[in-house]
């Protein structure tokens, strides 16, 4: 069987299985004791090996095999989930990350064994004193509970605890009948598993499924003979299981035994049991029992009506919205007669119909920010380690949605900013103490929708920044002269630190100072046509502020004239617009501004930026439109003005691609093009 087609959906799941991992290990490092915990990653490694093994991916397969055996007896209480045996788990997740890598970039899993995380897994096992003598105790234990079992009933195959009586007994109380059922498969059977699924799929029909040997879990990875024994609770009688279940191919025999109270009167409680009935049911087990038998035959399993859809086809499907709202723009500017009433109200129907679906679409590609939050705590987590400093990162807002395009951007922006926060920003404990701070440094990353952006921002409490230093290596890298940096307000001076090769560390480290970052942060922010800020305060700590359009796609602009074309400027970036006068315009430091209820505003005339010619070379009034990048104003002037329009970004292309004045174009409803200014690089 060629498994290539199933590839994309081995990746995706495995990355969604691996985050779950990386997240529930961080549980378990903070709460060791914690069962429910416990089980999410022994079902995670679980699934995973199942996968794996589908795919024939075999040094996967080994490493999560391993790793079940070393979480079995974490759950088993053997072993302890100390620091050294989490940071192994940690090295495993590392690991099948590197196995899921290697599979997207070459489609398989390569040569890399990982044979030292495989041995220390071993380790763990063999040198804990508990584990060889709990399971010959166990493996004694069982064999008591076996022999005098079958003094009873020499055809009963299933061990049986306390659990078990507790639901026998009240099963028979309520007249209900549980039988033991054994199955054999022919020897020649190829599927088992798949024949295994089809007895299941019988049992869940026509009964309780109460307990197998062996697991479930074993039975549909093929991990067993030609044989399997579970335990139902049922209202049918037994001739009904033997019908139906012989009459599925190559099953050779079924053995139904009634199951009665003789059955449990050897079973006593040991001192396992009272543990085991707390991790499997809050309540008391009588209760819980009661449940479980009233609840049989009527439980159905809830599934969550999701599927999975290529990101390509989003983008078909965005592309062709686009289209039509081109169209529906287009039909609005048709005729230049007198239009009907019905005409009107088609076009308005239009309107309605293609920004709901506009809506719709979008919908369907927002993301949670959380796919991208949740990789952090570890990240700072490693980071604190590495650097012996102790961190904690605050997160909220997760649930915050953003366009898939700009989720699968922002994540590397997002760790550089984090690990600025935590190598340069976070003092050492010693420092943090003599200065009467807590010695655990907080970062806080936050998400929040703000109109037609979302912002996020990262914020710790360290030592901020000394701007007088910053202000000295601005002169020492020949930035500026003496005198023009020593002018520079604060905000002034903290924007070089996004320049290419600043860096005001002292000493060059894995994480940082190689004048490499925030530079890379801005470039990729604004290419997403976004904003970056950053406040601080030198001793009490950092602030970076990224803001974010919510869709790259289709946008509210506003149409302009500067000379004989039309350009569009995009709405969000507007602050107002304004008529003023030539004789507004002042002279300062070489640059035009204006004064705007007492703000110094910097005019900048597109026609100069763009090169077109002005429509008057002398006008008595000045169309002035006001745009903001992050808390800055500037002023454009245009010729004038045509109305707000709801325009589809279009790329310039390969050829056009790195133009600093332009954002990108749009189809305009005449058919012709209109260039979108990039607020960004012009402000």
């Amino acid at each position: 069987m060629d498994m290539n087609q199933y590839l994309d959906v081995f990746v995706e799941e495995s990355k969604e299985h691996l985050q779950s991992l990386n997240t529930s290990l961080l549980e378990l490092e903070k709460d060791p004791n914690n069962i429910t915990v416990l089980n999410e990653i022994f079902r995670v490694a679980h699934t995973l090996k199942g996968m794996a093994g589908t795919m024939g991916f075999s040094h996967m397969t080994n490493l999560t095999h391993d790793m079940e055996n070393v979480l079995d007896a974490l759950r088993s209480k053997r072993i302890k989930a100390d620091m050294a045996v989490v940071d192994i788990l940690f090295k495993c997740l590392d690991a099948l990350e590197g196995y899921v890598n290697e599979v997207i970039s070459t489609g398989g899993e390569g040569e890399q064994e990982y044979k030292e995380i495989i041995k220390s897994l071993t380790d763990i096992l063999d040198k804990s004193p508990n584990t060889k003598t709990q399971i010959k105790k166990k493996k004694a234990k069982k064999k008591t509970e076996d022999n005098s079992i079958a003094q009873n009933d020499k055809e009963l195959r299933l061990n049986l605890n306390i659990y078990d009586k507790n639901v026998i007994l009240k099963a028979i109380e309520e007249s209900m009948n549980v039988f033991q059922i054994h199955v054999e498969l022919d020897k020649k059977c190829l599927l088992k598993a798949a024949r295994a699924f089809l007895i299941f799929q019988t049992l869940d029909k026509y009964s309780e499924i109460m307990k197998s040997m062996p697991s479930v879990e074993d039975i549909e990875d093929e991990r067993f003979d030609n044989s399997f024994t579970v335990m139902v609770i049922t209202k049918h009688d037994a001739s009904l299981f033997e019908k139906e279940l012989n009459s599925v191919a190559e099953v050779r025999n079924v053995e139904v035994v009634s199951i009665t109270e003789k059955h449990t009167e050897n079973i006593i409680q040991d001192e396992d049991d009272e543990e085991y009935l707390k991790e499997e049911k809050p309540d008391t087990a009588a209760s819980d029992s009661t449940a479980q038998v009233q609840r049989t035959g009527t439980t159905k399993r809830l599934t969550n009506k999701t599927v999975r859809v290529d990101i390509d086809r989003l983008d078909v499907l965005m592309n062709l919205v686009s289209e039509l709202i081109i169209i529906k723009t287009r039909l609005d500017d048709v005729g230049t007669g007198e239009k009907t009433n019905d005409y009107i109200t088609a076009l308005e129907n239009l309107e309605r119909i293609t920004t709901s679906l506009h809506d719709a679409v979008m919908k369907v590609r927002m993301v949670p920010v959380e796919n991208v939050f949740n990789r952090f705590p570890r990240m700072v987590r490693d980071i604190s380690k590495e650097l012996e400093k102790d961190i904690v990162l605050y997160m909220s807002g997760e649930e915050t949605e953003l366009d898939r395009t700009v989720i699968d951007e922002i994540g590397e922006p997002l760790i550089h900013i984090i690990r600025n926060s935590a190598d340069h920003g976070l003092e050492k404990p010693e420092e943090r103490a003599a200065k009467g701070k807590s010695k655990t440094g907080s970062i806080w990353l936050r998400a929040y929708q703000d109109g037609n952006n979302v912002v996020i921002e990262v914020e710790d409490d360290g030592m901020g920044i000394d701007v007088e230093k910053v202000r000295k290596k601005i002169i020492e890298r020949g930035f500026e002269e003496e005198e023009a940096a020593a002018n520079m307000t604060a905000n002034e001076v903290i924007g070089y630190l996004f320049e290419p090769n600043f860096s005001t560390a002292d000493t060059v480290t894995d994480l940082s100072g190689r004048g490499v970052g925030l530079d890379v942060v801005k470039t990729k922010i604004e290419a997403l046509g976004g904003t970056i800020e950053l406040e601080t305060e030198f001793g009490k700590g950092s602030k970076t502020i990224i803001r974010l359009p919510l869709t790259l796609a289709i946008i509210q602009a506003l149409l302009v004239m500067v000379g004989s074309e039309k350009y569009a400027i995009p709405l969000s970036s507007i602050r107002e617009i304004n008529n003023i006068y030539p004789d507004d315009i002042k002279n300062v430091r070489n640059q035009e501004v204006i004064l705007l209820r007492d703000m110094v505003i910097p005019i900048i005339r597109l026609h100069d930026i763009l090169g077109v010619p002005p429509e008057k070379a002398d006008q008595k009034q000045l169309t002035c439109v006001v745009v903001k990048k992050g808390d800055k104003l500037s002023g454009f002037i245009v010729d004038s003005l045509i109305g707000q329009q709801e325009i589809v970004i279009k790329s310039l292309g390969k050829l056009l691609a790195g133009i600093r004045c332009v954002a990108g174009a749009t189809i305009l409803g005449d058919g012709n093009v209109a260039l979108i200014i990039d607020v960004n690089s012009i402000a």
